[in-house]
């Protein structure tokens, strides 16, 4: 009896040790520690892992986790989207402009109200599903897998809509503030989960992506490839990242040494959670051939910390890579206990009682304050490229309109990718219409590709004879141009899969302009695209050009607005406009090289950071930097004043670039944007910037000692609203 008592001690002991481990229990409250919401999330992680077998820690690592029902775990759907708005979920939301055109407003402070809107609207959405008991199906849920910080080197490629444009100091600054609005400001507690996609190396082409092995120099990796994420990863504390398709030198992304070890997890001490991109484990075996089977491709994954498996097939064969010795449980539960953390800190095993977010409601969605930061964000992001005797905005003696081009009345194309539905969507046609007193008359029937019939033509140029100016609403779509299989799927010249195989503006659109242009009547092209279009010959004979990207749900009223003076506009490019195909490398080479403003050689059509405004700014130091400095000083400080010379209130964007010594055989930027402020500044008036530059930024890999270094030499800073545009400078050395 005596031996019966000391066992049966021992066990109870031992069985109740992890509930011990777990501080002070309320058994009454919560019979599993793990749904204790005052335990720390570590100790309430551990207690979960603790109580599922093998099978059910591998369902929890597909990105359609399965319920657990014996512990009252719901399904939950990771893969959720929300690019410029809560995307695909079946419910009315706002819908803001493409992720290309929020870059273009140079507003890192509007964006993150964006991205606040999106949160609640997302939470309102989750809410429901809770509520109504089902589990949380995909789009329905508030993990998000947003923002794409690809860097958009090449304008042919599909994608590059998703992303905050070429420079890699923007689309941080952009980004960060988009995370920030996502997740919240609470260190612990989560509003939504953010992730930046896809790392790393990845921009294309489209239909090369599941074989395609990238190879970059060191330089041109930290240079430009991965300080978006580090930025987001260090700064933002991003909650999630996406390995990407395809390989880089020699392994695939999501099971890359380089990448996932020695960067992501160790240098950058990343603990958040690492989701494939979707089928992209299945490629290890089936495209890239560096695996034999599922098994090892799956253990190889997760080894190397992609804890989450989008997909059907990889991660099932877990089990079997288990028995084989190639991974073990351990390893198993290192990515669940990221992929649990993440899922506690967004309070799903809370008492609804104890998560603040559980009470934003579901009418929120479309709040008329959201819809008025949708047109907001329009206005801020549409360019004004050429403004030829200022016919904009238009003049009181402008009577008559006739409005044509393919985009003019098509709301899909407003939309972009990875979108939402809102509930009323405004086109150029309707938002003329709405914000005008003059004649509009409306001409349908033009393609974008597709030259147009002479019947067609003739009835376009008789009604023009009698207008005061044409508006041609053309450019291109996002069925022409974005993710391999959600576009290019019609077989057209100069588009490929999703891809573009020429940036020329298609020559049907320019042969209708040439004939409005022959009469002699005022024409204006506005360009709606998600990426650079070379339209030389509307540079040179367009009497003014918008470049007004997918705007979004209001794009139609912001260009109402911007046309008849409402909103003067204040967007610049964060991508080079070049010329034609001929200033582009070979698509595929990743080198960057003559790529981007910060290394392209020629003139382009609009360099990157260029936006006229209907007003002037001149701009004049207050202090120059110093002549010199060390590497061992802290910041570059200078500060200057902005004023407006012009006839119209307006916003500026100020922008600092460094121009780096261009000498020995280290490849060093030409020039880099360091600084950009947006400003309202009003007529006659003038608004002072001070600028602060860390000298440990100027950082670059030096290739040949195989460092980190600020180059010394010569410098120097120019000052203007565009990376060619140099009001003011000042030289200064680094010794």
């Amino acid at each position: 009896m005596k031996i019966y008592n000391i066992i049966h001690k021992t066990v109870l002991i031992f069985s109740i040790l992890p509930v011990l481990c777990l501080g002070q229990i309320n058994k009454k409250d919560y019979e599993m520690p793990f749904r204790d919401p005052d335990l720390a999330i570590n100790l309430r992680v551990n207690d979960l892992i603790h109580r599922l077998t093998i099978e059910e820690k591998i369902s929890q690592m597909q990105n359609n986790a399965t319920a657990i029902n014996r512990l009252g775990i719901p399904g939950y759907n990771w893969w959720n989207e929300c690019l410029h708005g809560v995307g695909r979920s079946g419910h009315k939301v706002t819908v803001f402009p493409q992720a290309i055109a929020m870059a273009a407003t140079f507003n890192p402070g509007a964006i993150e109200r964006e991205g606040d809107i999106i949160s609640n609207e997302a939470r309102g959405i989750y809410n429901k599903a809770v509520a109504e008991g089902k589990g949380i199906k995909q789009y329905q849920g508030i993990t998000f897998w947003s923002p794409n910080i690809n860097i958009f080197r090449d304008p042919r490629w599909g994608r590059g809509q998703e992303t905050y444009g070429e420079d890699p100091y923007l689309t941080s600054a952009i980004a960060q503030s988009f995370v920030k609005g996502l997740q919240g400001n609470d260190s612990l507690r989560l509003k939504t989960s953010a992730c930046a996609k896809h790392y790393a190396v990845h921009s294309g082409p489209e239909f090369g992506r599941h074989t395609f092995d990238v190879t970059v120099s060191t330089y041109d990796l930290w240079d430009t490839y991965l300080p978006a994420f580090q930025d987001l990863v260090l700064n933002s504390k991003v909650s999630g990242v996406m390995c990407a398709y395809n390989r880089y030198q020699g392994q695939p992304c999501c099971g890359n040494d380089l990448l996932m070890n020695d960067i992501l997890r160790k240098k950058w001490g990343f603990s958040g959670y690492v989701t494939s991109d979707c089928g992209a484990i299945d490629d290890f075996y089936k495209n890239h051939k560096t695996h034999l089977d599922k098994a090892s491709a799956a253990a190889d994954a997760v080894l190397h910390g992609t804890d989450l498996d989008c997909g059907t097939e990889a991660y099932t064969s877990l089990i079997d890579a288990v028995k084989k010795g190639l991974i073990s449980e351990a390893d198993i539960d290192n990515s669940l206990r990221r992929l649990f953390t993440i899922r506690f800190r967004l309070g799903m095993f809370d008492p609804i009682e104890k998560d603040p977010y559980s009470k934003i409601p579901y009418s929120i969605l479309e709040a008329p304050s959201h819809k008025q930061h949708a047109l907001q964000l329009a206005r801020e992001s549409i360019v004004l490229l050429k403004n030829k005797n200022q016919i904009l905005p238009l003049k009181s003696s402008v009577k008559k309109i006739l409005i044509i081009g393919p985009n003019a009345h098509d709301e899909e194309v407003q939309l972009g990718n990875y979108n939402g539905i809102p509930s009323q969507i405004i086109t150029p046609l309707l938002g003329m219409n709405n914000c005008s007193k003059q004649q509009i008359i409306h001409i349908d029937g033009l393609s974008r590709t597709e030259k147009a019939d002479n019947s067609l033509i003739e009835k376009i140029v008789k009604a023009a004879k009698k207008v005061d100016v044409v508006i041609y609403v053309g450019g291109i779509s996002p069925k022409l141009e974005g993710e391999e299989g959600d576009a290019g799927k019609e077989l057209l010249d100069g588009f490929k899969g999703g891809d573009r195989t020429t940036i020329a503006l298609p020559k049907a659109q320019t042969d209708v302009m040439k004939q409005v242009k022959s009469i002699g009547t005022p024409i204006i092209f506005i360009c709606m695209s998600g990426s650079a279009i070379s339209f030389e010959w509307e540079a040179n004979n367009a009497d003014a050009i918008l470049q007004a990207w997918y705007g979004g749900q209001a794009a139609g009223t912001a260009i109402a607005d911007i046309l008849f003076g409402k909103y003067n506009p204040s967007a610049h490019l964060p991508i080079t406009f070049y010329k034609n195909d001929s200033d582009l490398p070979d698509f595929e080479n990743y080198s960057m090289s003559n790529r981007t403003y910060k290394y392209f050689t020629k003139k382009p059509l609009y360099p990157f950071g260029f936006g006229l405004s209907y007003t002037s700014f001149t701009y004049k130091w207050k202090q120059k930097p110093r002549s010199s400095y060390t590497i061992k000083d802290t910041f570059l400080e200078c500060r200057f004043i902005t004023r407006n010379v012009g006839k119209y209130d307006g916003e500026e964007v100020a922008q600092a670039y460094i121009h780096y010594p261009q000498k020995g055989m280290q490849r060093l930027p030409i020039k880099e944007l360091r600084y950009f402020k947006k400003s309202a500044i009003r007529k006659n008036k003038e608004v002072e910037f001070h600028i602060r530059i860390p000298i440990n930024h100027l950082q670059k890999w030096n290739e040949k000692l195989g460092i980190i270094e600020v180059p010394k030499g010569r410098y120097n800073i120019s000052i203007g609203s565009h990376s060619n545009d140099k009001q003011i400078e000042a030289a200064f050395y680094i010794n």
